[in-house]
């Protein structure tokens, strides 16, 4: 795509929450655009889920609230199918004056996190299963989504059917035709077990570009929805009595000669899978905060909910927070059911692959896999309520070997920012700041 071809094109880096930060600019910064012509205030990747700077950051007045420069991330121009007029997005991220990455960059964590990876030879290839809600918001309450065909509202799950997808077939299509324009590869759609709720999965590949697809589709999703004349959202739990939204990580691990490093020939998996799987064990409960990042996140962590709250693997076994799927051996992979669908892309993809490649590299052994229900086993627990994961994503020893000290302590301020400002919000209001952000 040339950029030239556009009077104006759209550059943009993901701040904590997963929120596009950046400027709109003229076709004339197309041939700039790598050497430093885009600057933005570090600030701006650190700010609060409504916008605003945290307080106290010491990004804002304590250095002057000094600039980062934005250098394209290498991902081609993305057309935004959203928009009435004809725009491009160029995906960035943040850099230092001295050359050097800003590790309150979310994208840069993960890119740390993938090197650990390639100095052992290896690369991570990885897809995801996003679950997202179609909701009417033009009240002052939340509603389920209406039928286009007959105006009336969609109150029941209808899981996996096909008149569920008939009937948002403009829509589908629409994502379909737009994924395809973007350069993202969306694989299966199913209605799922929430009213209105769907679920896409997207192709698996090369890790940093699956989290960057997975970035700019929940982008994409809330657009297209929008222009069909109804919201898309990402919210954990959009209603209280109603299924939540899910994330789910699947990931494998190739060698310098292709071969997956989990691939024992059989069933079970090698030694390197398992390690991965205990090393993700380890490091849940502290990474809570990151699977469950908002104060509606909590609405769909509880028993019994279909959203594992206890640190337990299994093979074949949905009930699992780590489940090993079957299939062929050399497809061996690992599937990562703990986040909800209000999670950063860039953030979750770090916490997982941090913890498994920290697993490999101590050579842990999991505990024993679970068979049957998970829900009912004594599992080590995650943080039961957002505050308690703030606190532990702050201390815990695995999150120091996962992330930078500046993005840890950077998260760790916006969310008890976030926190206060909750606190201080009838809960029934808070979708009204969810809905178009997570």
């Amino acid at each position: 795509m040339d950029l030239s071809d556009f009077p104006t094109f759209r550059v943009a880096a993901s701040d904590l929450n997963g929120q596009m930060r950046g400027k709109r600019v003229p076709r004339s910064y197309a041939a700039k655009l790598g050497d430093g012509a885009v600057r933005m205030p570090l600030s701006a990747l650190n700010l609060d889920i409504t916008g605003a700077d945290i307080e106290g950051s010491p990004l804002v007045f304590e250095t002057g609230d000094a600039d980062g420069i934005l250098y394209p991330t290498g991902r081609e121009p993305m057309l935004l199918p959203w928009l009435d007029c004809p725009q491009p997005l160029v995906p960035m991220s943040m850099w230092m004056e001295d050359g050097t990455r800003f590790d309150g960059d979310p994208r840069h964590a993960l890119e740390a996190v993938l090197d650990r990876y390639a100095a052992r030879g290896w690369r991570v290839m990885a897809a995801t299963e996003l679950e997202f809600t179609l909701v009417d918001d033009q009240g002052q309450s939340l509603n389920p989504v209406r039928d286009p065909r007959s105006g009336r509202p969609v109150e029941t799950c209808d899981i996996l059917a096909m008149a569920q997808l008939d009937a948002f077939d403009p829509f589908l299509t629409s994502l379909y035709e737009g994924c395809a324009s973007m350069g993202i590869n969306a694989q299966t759609t199913t209605s799922e077990s929430g009213a209105g709720q769907f679920e896409v999965t997207l192709h698996h590949q090369d890790a940093l570009r699956a989290a960057d697809d997975t970035w700019v589709f929940k982008t994409l999703i809330r657009g297209l929805a929008r222009k069909h004349g109804f919201a898309a959202t990402f919210m954990a739990k959009p209603f209280a009595d109603d299924a939540g939204n899910g994330m789910h990580i699947h990931f494998s691990v190739l060698d310098k000669t292709g071969a997956n490093v989990f691939d024992d020939g059989g069933p079970q998996g090698t030694g390197i899978l398992r390690a991965a799987v205990a090393g993700c064990l380890a490091a849940m409960p502290g990474s809570t905060l990151v699977f469950a990042p908002h104060a509606n996140s909590y609405d769909r962590l509880v028993p019994g909910a279909h959203a594992p709250t206890g640190a337990g693997w299994g093979y074949e076994n949905r009930t699992v927070a780590i489940r090993i799927p079957g299939g062929t051996p050399a497809a061996r992979r690992i599937e990562h059911r703990v986040a909800g669908g209000d999670i950063n892309p860039y953030l979750i993809f770090a916490a997982v692959l941090g913890a498994a490649i920290s697993g490999i590299d101590s050579d842990l052994e999991p505990p024993p896999p679970i068979t049957g229900n998970a829900y009912q086993a004594d599992l080590p627990a995650l943080a039961g309520d957002w505050e308690t994961a703030i606190d532990r994503f702050e201390a815990d020893p695995w999150i120091a070997r996962i992330f930078p000290p500046m993005l840890v302590r950077n998260l760790v301020m916006t969310k008890r920012q976030e926190l206060l400002m909750m606190r201080n919000s009838p809960a029934d209001d808070h979708w009204k700041t969810y809905l178009d952000t997570v």
